[in-house]
């Protein structure tokens, strides 16, 4: 295939860097099934049904400063987080979304040929950035119950590792990685990022470990638990060594202030919040005992809200559309360790019992097969 003449300007190693597999947009698959947005059921990105709070939306109505740029420190927000997660606010940068705090943090550490540790599977992002900022990626796959091998990983670890990131509760499997496991990887000299989109629903966190190891960085974010998502609002928590330069790489108005808005009022309705994550919780463990009773598949225990299942007959991307077929969305990962898996995010209790439904209406036509 010709390469045109402004592709020639590229960085080789763009070219092999993998792309990230979002799922299609509501918009495009109502435009290729000719079925309207909203009749899908959507269980395919981990989002929260219960939406955002009331409040946030009543905020963002009423707020009348759009025109102006937002605090490009947001300081009221950092306030409120600190309160929120119990480390003080000058440790907390606020990012757009959390990918951003992910590729801000390896910009301060990765330079050409530098290595970063990952466990797949995992977040296919991580492999983005890590590529984006021309390190090596080292993938130290996780053992059959998707459990961390740390002497593996700590035998991989030489002069070039910079860091060893980590999702837990992981995406897409649900796990949790034990704090010992974490401890010991502390131990082994790189950073360690520990992503924890899912927080709030494992009801767990690695932050009291910071005041032992200032090689410590935890990354969070407003999507899942708070419910904004489409607002991309993340925040990441450094040893205080870090903060000067984490901020040097930090663009200046990064988070909207529309984002900012809905953060700090989310921090002030979260009793709500948290008692539609406790929702979420409960949906999950009821809907993982009804996946466990269809024959075909097997689901994994989640600390998330979602829940990782293995298709046990026929095929994850046959299900995955017959699924889709019934106007129901769950997410298909075609990739080494996943290729017979689906994920179901947890959805209203009345969308997953119509997933169930679905779900034993072709197991039946399996047995009839």
């Amino acid at each position: 295939m010709r390469t045109s003449s402004i592709e020639r300007l590229l960085r080789a190693d763009i070219l092999e860097i993998p792309d990230y597999p979002a799922p299609e947009t509501p918009a495009e698959l109502s435009a290729r099934t000719g079925i309207p947005e909203e009749h899908f059921i959507k269980l395919d990105q981990s989002e929260n049904p219960h939406g955002c709070s009331q409040r946030v939306r009543s905020a963002l109505a009423r707020f009348d400063r759009y025109h102006i740029y937002p605090d490009g420190t947001a300081a009221d927000l950092r306030r409120h987080l600190g309160e929120y997660v119990g480390m003080p606010a000058d440790q907390i940068v606020v990012g757009n979304g959390s990918d951003e705090l992910i590729d801000m943090t390896l910009g301060i550490l990765i330079e050409p040929g530098d290595r970063v540790i990952v466990n797949s599977p995992t977040f296919a992002y991580y492999a983005s950035s890590i590529g984006a900022h021309a390190a090596t990626l080292v993938d130290v796959p996780r053992r059959g119950d998707f459990s961390i091998d740390v002497d593996a990983v700590l035998s991989t670890i030489d002069d070039r590792t910079k860091a060893i990131i980590i999702a837990s509760p992981n995406n897409p499997t649900g796990n949790l990685t034990p704090i010992a496991d974490i401890r010991r990887l502390l131990e082994g000299g790189p950073l360690v990022a520990i992503d924890e989109a899912y927080a709030e629903f494992a009801g767990t966190s690695v932050l009291p470990l910071m005041a032992e190891h200032d090689n410590l960085v935890v990354i969070r974010t407003f999507s899942k638990w708070a419910g904004l998502a489409g607002l991309r609002l993340g925040y990441g928590i450094y040893p205080p060594a870090l903060m000067p330069h984490i901020l040097k790489v930090k663009p200046p108005f990064n988070t909207n202030i529309a984002a900012q808005v809905a953060g700090r009022v989310s921090l002030e309705d979260q009793e709500y919040l948290l008692s539609t994550v406790r929702l979420i919780v409960n949906e999950r463990e009821r809907l993982f005992r009804r996946l466990s009773e269809i024959e075909f598949l097997k689901p994994y225990p989640s600390a998330a809200n979602f829940i990782l299942c293995q298709v046990l007959r026929g095929e994850a991307r046959d299900l995955h559309q017959k699924l889709e077929a019934n106007r129901i969305l769950v997410r298909y990962f075609d990739k080494p360790g996943l290729r017979n898996f689906i994920r179901i995010s947890i959805g209203t209790p009345e969308e997953c019992d119509e997933l169930v439904r679905c779900l034993r209406a072709i197991g039946q036509a399996y047995s009839m097969g």
